[in-house]
């Protein structure tokens, strides 16, 4: 008998603890069988999709800038990597380029990736919020002109408050 995520509503094994696609506890509903997990999945899909992203992480911002000035600048490439991973996971675009690639793309180019970076992830967030239905307005030429002058943090201060929306 198949049995269902009672979170995401994906199929899973009677010997799964978690679900392998949104990672929800399913020991807590062990009696989950296929009748009531369709039910289950009816209601997920109503919401889950037009609302929240359970793999995305919220982040304060304030604590972002604290913890990338007292690194040094460390905490800045996490968090870059970071972004853009979750930017491509909320895009549901498996084949992006990953946050690793990009940091390397940026670092080779002299900074000039970052630019244009900067510029896509303000129409990829603005497309996630159109599949959403959220109200994210398209940032790209902000982003663009605030990456030209060397504001960088404060894009991904943006970035990170538009994922949070999302989140």
């Amino acid at each position: 008998m198949s049995k269902f995520c009672p979170n995401c509503g994906k199929e899973v094994t009677d010997n799964d603890v978690f679900c392998g696609s949104c990672g929800a506890n399913l020991k807590q509903d062990s009696g989950n069988t296929n009748a009531s997990a369709q039910v289950n999945v009816n209601q997920t899909s109503n919401t889950t999709s037009s609302t929240t992203n359970p793999m995305l992480q919220k982040r304060n911002i304030a604590l972002c800038i604290v913890f990338s000035i007292i690194t040094c600048g460390i905490y800045m490439i996490y968090w870059f990597i970071v972004l853009n991973d979750e930017a491509n996971r909320a895009n549901e675009e498996p084949n992006a380029t990953s946050g690793v690639v990009a940091f390397l793309l940026n670092m080779v180019t002299c900074g000039i990736y970052g630019i244009y970076w900067s510029y896509k992830m303000g129409q990829k967030l603005y497309q996630i919020g159109q599949k959403k239905g959220l109200a994210i307005s398209d940032n790209s030429i902000i982003y663009l002109l605030l990456s030209i002058f060397g504001f960088g943090i404060i894009n991904y201060c943006l970035i990170q408050n538009d994922l949070n929306k999302l989140s």
